[in-house]
């Protein structure tokens, strides 16, 4: 490493992390902050009042993707990026996604502590809608900003009840005005707990990530006929929430046939309407993803799972068809960034290990667009999005410390 390097102030860092965890609390202590929420508004703005009462720039864009800036000596060149996301799952912990957001802003802060200037510009992303739990897909805003998604097209998403991202933008006042990507950025650098349990297991304080598993989604329709629950005899019925009933056991066997090679096959989520008692369901929705290391055996899995689609029509006299469809985990992390955390973790002292991520992050979207790396650091027992998600600050700083020097060297480049 070129120059000292400045230490994490943990009492701070996780003081950030305890401030967050008090902002749409969950029942069993955990986090509810869906994304574009009352409550993300406010976890928001204090984002924000931390970032300017430091004297730093805020980017907002139409998608809400708030950039804090740190300026560089050149701030002609393109800025190195640090961030993850602040919106969690409606049961969710404490630590996903929020945990890269404050380290970024720690590494702003430490930096100033020791009157550090770096070459180029420092900006701390917090990501919109990275759980995609109320606007499917996930990552849909990084997307947008890597050009995977269309601008339009990810305003126009609705959550349950039928509100459109630009309506929720609009109602929580985080709707801004700078363009969704179409700048140069020089790297992208993301923090998260591993929300897996190999280093929980192994006592390894860091992760690198050198490849994520390649993830594919869908959303099913299934179209059935309204009628009576009573007298309507079973060989007329076309009921939308058994056919969905029988996709989403056909989804399930996918993934147990591919379990032994790692695949793995969900069905989380699941609407029907009109969903009461009494009356037969006219129309269901699923949401489907599946995943493997290999990206020939996740284009098998989707080959297994389109075919059986027309099988579970048949069966039960209803229509199925795949509406939408998405794709994440294309593209491998920089090799060049790899290595520089490799090298900050030995000059460290840190031990890692070099692994393959299973979860979904924004750093897969952005990529495609430039030089990334994602790092990960322990969770107890690799529980995640679950209220009890857990870890501590010693768990948390060896792998701060090593996202700070490759940080910093990053950007002295």
């Amino acid at each position: 490493m070129a120059r000292n390097l400045p230490p994490i102030d943990g009492d701070r860092f996780w003081n950030t992390i305890a401030a967050s965890a008090a902002i749409g609390t969950g029942p069993r202590g955990g986090l509810a902050r869906l994304t574009l929420s009352e409550a993300d508004g406010r976890m928001r703005d204090l984002f924000r009042s931390w970032a300017e009462n430091a004297g730093y720039g805020v980017i907002v864009d139409r998608l809400g993707n708030t950039f804090v800036r740190r300026a560089g000596v050149d701030d002609r060149l393109p800025p190195v990026l640090v961030g993850s996301h602040l919106d969690t799952q409606a049961a969710g912990g404490r630590f996903d996604g929020i945990l890269g957001v404050m380290a970024g802003l720690e590494i702003l802060r430490a930096l100033d502590d020791a009157g550090i200037a770096t070459r180029r510009a420092i900006e701390v992303v917090n990501w919109t809608n990275e759980e995609g739990g109320r606007f499917p897909p996930p990552m849909l805003c990084s997307g947008v900003f890597a050009g995977v998604h269309d601008l339009d097209w990810a305003l126009s998403r609705t959550d349950q009840a039928g509100t459109t991202v630009a309506e929720a933008l609009d109602t929580i006042g985080w709707a801004g005005d700078a363009p969704v990507g179409g700048r140069a950025i020089d790297s992208y650098f993301e923090i998260h707990i591993e929300q897996g349990p190999q280093l929980w297991e192994a006592g390894i304080p860091l992760g690198i990530v050198t490849a994520p598993y390649l993830a594919r989604g869908m959303r099913i329709e299934v179209t059935g006929e309204n009628a009576h629950s009573g007298p309507t005899p079973m060989a007329r019925r076309k009921n939308a929430l058994v056919g969905a009933a029988a996709v989403a056991l056909a989804v399930n066997r996918v993934g147990h046939d591919y379990a032994d090679r790692e695949g793995k096959s969900t069905v989380a989520r699941l609407e029907a309407s009109p969903n009461i008692p009494g009356i037969i369901s006219d129309s269901a929705t699923l949401f489907v993803d599946f995943r493997s290391p290999d990206p020939r055996l996740t284009a098998e899995m989707e080959e297994r799972i389109r075919a059986s689609l027309p099988g579970c029509a048949a069966e039960t006299n209803t229509g199925v068809a795949v509406a939408d469809a998405w794709t994440f985990g294309e593209t491998s992390f920089d090799p060049e960034l790899i290595d520089l955390v490799r090298s900050t973790a030995d000059g460290l002292g840190v031990r890692y290990r070099e692994m393959m991520s299973q979860a979904g992050h924004d750093a897969y979207h952005i990529a495609r667009i430039a030089p990334a790396v994602l790092l990960f650091s322990p969770c107890d027992e690799g529980i995640s999005h679950n209220e009890a998600e857990n870890t501590r600050l010693e768990d948390q700083l060896p792998g701060l410390q090593v996202l700070l020097g490759a940080v910093l060297a990053r950007a002295d480049r």
